[in-house]
């Protein structure tokens, strides 16, 4: 009998899949609402197996597989997920994740599912990995994505070609996958030549003479825009990101390439315009008038996928529907601070803090002077630091209190949070006096907090 840890912070699901598990898997389980508490079963037991959630609070899942890897336990594990956390996969896959399992509403496929990898991924350590074991994860991974994606290997071959790949290019995936010396290129641009994914370790000069404008470039990925004739003729703009792929061990096994049609989206303009001119980001933003209206373009499907996301938050209180639409914008765009603080607020009314936090200090690291990121920020620190008896995170909170009071003295709510702190901290007197302060600023009417009209924006 296989012995399975399963890790996920609802109660209720536990108490649905752990019966099913040993009833209809003959698998005995073992469960754990949190990481921590996890790493102690792991530390005292041995398993089989290990279904973990991404979105456990305060260590997530990542950052649990990344925990157990670096102790150099090799025990399975599956990373369970939503739809829309595509970014989770890859990074779980760069850390020695074997499977990854959506969550959905059929409860009855998923556990059928879960079944299956478990025995896969169990077989797997049992018999050896095998040279094919990397190339079948990478096509799970890949399929996870609902956008177009593949996957070349270290020599340029295609390994993985997922179905919205299929859709952009008419070219199935028995039919690409194998292939080589650039001919996955053919289909978009109606010739051989590199993909945004081959020249991922390429300067800014290599990529631009192969027609390639940089939106956005970071370690082992980059993100642009080019133009493309498919053999049909039709003069396209598309959008790229490339990411490289590492195994459990560091070693680079591959690069992930996304791809996106964006012709119809931004406007026949661009396909007048030479490459060169297709600026990055920062250049565009102080650039000529003309360009920056081209940016604002080229960033409208992230604005838009935004405004649907406060919509959805905001407006109809669906924060775990709105994520997904945030997560959308920031793909495009991972530099608009607003909609980090956005994303934060939905993870902190599902009482997620931790990820709340890091959403908030996302935000605040691009708009160090924005006094509502900053705000949000505190009150986070404020929140866990309570929850957790952690008296550094609310010193931490009342430091950024300070700041805030300092240059908005009318902030009623600062003060007020400066107010719990200090008493949290056993500071009676001082934290008498800051309720006084908030209570006096709300009765004579001088409450002021810097705050976006989200019933416009929305």
């Amino acid at each position: 009998m296989l012995s399975v840890l399963v890790i996920d912070d609802q109660k209720s699901l536990l108490e649905v899949i752990s019966p099913l598990l040993e009833r209809y898997g003959n698998m005995h389980v073992k469960t754990a609402l949190t990481a921590k508490e996890a790493l102690d079963l792991v530390m005292n037991s041995t398993f089989d197996a290990m279904i973990v959630d991404y979105d456990l609070p305060e260590i997530n899942g990542i950052d649990f597989l990344k925990i157990i890897r670096a102790k150099g336990i090799t025990t399975p594990i599956i990373i369970f997920t939503g739809v829309g956390r595509e970014y989770a996969a890859i990074e779980a896959l760069n850390n020695g994740a074997d499977f990854f399992l959506k969550k959905g509403e059929d409860v009855q496929s998923q556990l059928l599912e879960m079944v299956h990898m478990i025995r896969r991924a169990v077989d797997r350590r049992t018999i050896g990995r095998g040279p094919g074991t990397t190339q079948t994860i990478l096509i799970e991974a890949i399929n996870f994505f609902h956008e177009p994606a593949y996957v070349i290997d270290r020599e340029g071959t295609v390994i993985a070609w997922n179905d919205g790949m299929a859709a952009l290019t008419g070219i199935r995936q028995e039919n690409m996958l194998g292939k080589g010396d650039w001919e996955y290129s053919v289909p978009l641009f109606g010739h051989r030549a590199p993909m945004l994914s081959d020249l991922i370790f390429q300067n800014d000069a290599a990529l631009l003479e192969n027609n390639y404008s940089v939106i956005e470039k970071g370690k082992g990925s980059i993100t642009a825009w080019t133009k493309a004739t498919p053999e049909e003729g039709r003069q396209t703009v598309l959008w790229m990101k490339s990411t490289a792929l590492y195994d459990g061990k560091g070693a680079f096994i591959g690069v992930m390439g996304k791809v996106r049609d964006m012709t119809e989206e931004l406007g026949s303009e661009l396909l007048h315009k030479p490459v060169q001119s297709l600026l990055s980001a920062e250049s565009l933003v102080s650039g000529p008038s003309s360009d920056v209206g081209l940016f604002d373009k080229i960033l409208g499907k992230a604005k838009t996928n935004y405004r649907k996301g406060i919509h959805l938050s905001f407006r109809e209180g669906k924060y775990a529907e709105a994520i997904p639409y945030f997560d959308r914008a920031l793909d495009i765009d991972p530099l608009l601070a607003y909609v980090w603080h956005d994303r934060g607020v939905c993870f902190r009314e599902l009482g997620r803090e931790v990820e709340a936090l890091r959403n908030f200090e996302n935000a605040v690291e691009l708009a160090p002077d924005d006094e509502e990121f900053v705000f949000s920020r505190a009150e986070m620190l404020k929140t866990i630091g309570i929850l957790r008896q952690r008296q550094d995170l609310i010193s931490s909170a009342v430091q950024i209190l300070n700041q805030i009071v300092e240059k908005n003295p009318d902030h009623a709510e600062a003060w007020n949070s400066l107010g719990i702190c200090s008493k949290e901290l056993g500071k009676e007197f001082l934290s008498r006096q800051y309720f006084e302060k908030s209570g006096e600023l709300i009765k004579m009417g001088k409450n002021r907090k810097k705050t976006r009209n989200l019933d416009l924006i929305a």
